[in-house]
């Protein structure tokens, strides 16, 4: 019988790395991590085979022109376990992540697409939650969700349900944010309490008790960064920090403007709660994922005024200014640690906590 496997009809040679993928010669979790892992599949997979200038970007969201009209297009997959979660479910992270996507190009999202993918057996009660929280997450972001999909795989070939969205808004004349644009000078902002997300999911799963529930942070965003972009336009950067945390979000905004990012450790909000969640486990909150939450990088002369918005957004009010970015060490992330030293805020390999989102 002829050999079908895939390691008979690709060769690792041809691809864009002579030794691809740290030697990888299969997927692992740490390919959908958000990391370093992640980043290499991109870089040498799949941009090679359909690349282009405005995939290269690597945004969260790409600008692209239609007709005349500057438009944003995202899209995401859901396979986080379990489906729901204290603060959410997968139907929340499936809208308010595609939405974030988009608002993180200073776009207004505007529709949605979503597509099932369901696993023979799963009760039919389950999907219809997930429908219903996907319907009013849609409506509290403003957004519809106008056309979708589904398919439905054998049983012992899915985990219940996955959840595939996309979307397209409207970016104002006038932004350009994007991550190359970050540069020196700029003030690094975040918007509220970080960890939330991957604490919360973590705990149910686990079945952890760390003496307060811990909720996601899950959350549609368009009105706050509206709310920025309502005192400036000169937006350079934004990031919604999800997999691999606050310090993946700059790592990546860092290397895409060639500059450096130094980041104060006690400046960073991480709820009580959090802390000694992580300090039990052994993660580093910086790592952990959000996803109700954004990173800025704002021109200093608006970095005031910016951040007195985003506190009185309703998804803002927890911000905080945590660094600055710099000329030195280009591409890399420095935190000052509350003990004076400081320390290189690396690219994760992976991520602290899979099936997260």
């Amino acid at each position: 019988m002829a050999d079908t496997a895939p390691s008979a009809t690709i060769d690792p040679s041809a691809l864009t790395c002579p030794a691809p993928l740290r030697d990888q010669p299969v997927v692992v979790l740490g390919h959908g991590g958000g990391g370093a892992l992640s980043a290499e599949l991109v870089a040498q997979v799949f941009a090679p085979a359909y690349g282009n200038e405005v995939l290269a970007g690597l945004a969260d969201s790409a600008a692209v022109t239609l007709g005349g009209a500057r438009l944003a297009f995202s899209t995401d997959s859901y396979v986080v376990r379990p489906l729901f979660f204290p603060g959410g479910g997968i139907g929340d992270l499936a809208v308010n992540g595609t939405v974030n996507d988009l608002a993180m190009s200073g776009a207004r999202p505007a529709h949605l697409s979503c597509a099932f993918i369901l696993e023979e057996g799963t009760e039919l009660s389950v999907v219809a939650r997930v429908a219903r929280d996907i319907g009013a997450a849609a409506e509290a972001a403003g957004v519809t969700v106008v056309t979708g999909d589904t398919k439905v795989v054998d049983a012992g070939h899915g985990d219940g349900v996955f959840v595939t969205t996309s979307g397209i808004g409207i970016i104002p004349d006038g932004v350009d944010i994007r991550p190359q644009r970050a540069a020196p000078g700029d003030v690094v902002i975040v918007s509220g309490p970080v960890g939330l997300h991957g604490v919360a999911v973590l705990s149910v799963r686990e079945g952890l008790e760390f003496g307060v529930e811990i909720e996601s942070d899950t959350a549609p965003l368009g009105g706050l960064v509206a709310a920025m972009l309502a005192v400036t336009p000169d937006l350079h950067a934004l990031r919604d920090p999800t997999r691999g945390g606050v310090a993946t979000a700059l790592n990546e905004i860092a290397a895409a403007s060639g500059t450096g990012v130094v980041l104060t450790e006690g400046s960073v909000p991480v709820p009580e709660a959090v802390a000694n969640a992580c300090g039990f486990l052994g993660l580093d909150p910086l790592y952990v994922a959000n996803e109700g939450r954004l990173v800025a990088f704002v021109p200093r002369p608006h970095a005031e005024a910016v951040l007195a918005a985003m506190r009185a957004h309703p998804h803002g009010r927890g911000a905080a200014v945590i660094g600055e970015c710099v000329a030195e060490h280009p591409g890399m992330v420095v935190a000052r640690t509350r003990l004076g030293g400081t320390r290189v805020v690396d690219l994760p390999l992976g991520e602290q906590l899979p099936r997260i989102c």
